[in-house]
């Protein structure tokens, strides 16, 4: 079983998938979730020997909450609609996509950014990060993205090291995809470029 912590700007990138959020989840998370399977099962809802095992928390509006997502569990939905009812007094629980409709603002959809990203030539350009936030900073600024360029940077120099800043590569048609929300940094060809991502502006690396 794990408890993976995520934004909650993450759960907009979800799209097509469902899930129970349970607000103001305070004390240790995995007696949340030993104690949500439990109940769970007592109650009939899950079938088969099934739990939940792999879930996500998130802190938005001053609250810890859970997201405990449908795909590996074998669900009477129609109990569990009833469970949520009776027991939002106790754990507030709301579907995935009611909470990224009314919380957050909707899902995204990536297809309606595939052509607005800027270009932004990193070959052969000092592999410094703090040389190509600044390239790609100056990019989105000549483009009219001057917030989101302030997110990006305020993102990688949170890094508690320059190790976190790094990490893998995004290839889309040949092409690095330079997005945001996890600051990680991906090799480039011949140079290190960063890779960060809400994916609701993308630049292209060349």
């Amino acid at each position: 079983m794990s408890i993976k912590s995520i934004e909650a700007e993450e759960l907009r990138e979800m799209t097509g998938k469902e899930g129970l959020i349970l607000q103001g989840c305070g004390g240790p998370l995995q007696d949340w979730l030993d104690g949500i399977n439990d109940m769970l099962t007592e109650a009939g809802i899950l079938q088969n020997g099934s739990r939940f095992t792999d879930i996500y928390v998130f802190e938005h509006e001053g609250l810890t909450n859970l997201l405990f997502p449908f795909e590996n569990a074998k669900l009477d939905v129609g109990k569990l609609a009833m469970w949520r009812l009776q027991t939002f007094g106790e754990f507030s629980g709301k579907w995935l996509t009611d909470y990224v409709d009314n919380r957050l603002g909707g899902f995204i959809d990536e297809s309606q950014f595939a052509n607005d990203k800027p270009d932004c030539s990193l070959i052969g350009a000092e592999g410094n990060v703090f040389n190509l936030i600044g390239l790609a900073s100056r990019t989105l600024k000549k483009h009219g993205l001057g917030d989101q360029a302030k997110e990006m940077s305020s993102r990688v120099f949170a890094c508690g090291s320059y190790g976190e800043a790094s990490v893998k590569s995004s290839m889309s048609r040949g092409r690095s995809c330079f997005r945001w929300s996890v600051p990680l940094m991906i090799r480039c060809r011949l140079s290190v470029a960063p890779y960060i991502c809400p994916k609701t502006t993308c630049l292209t690396l060349s």
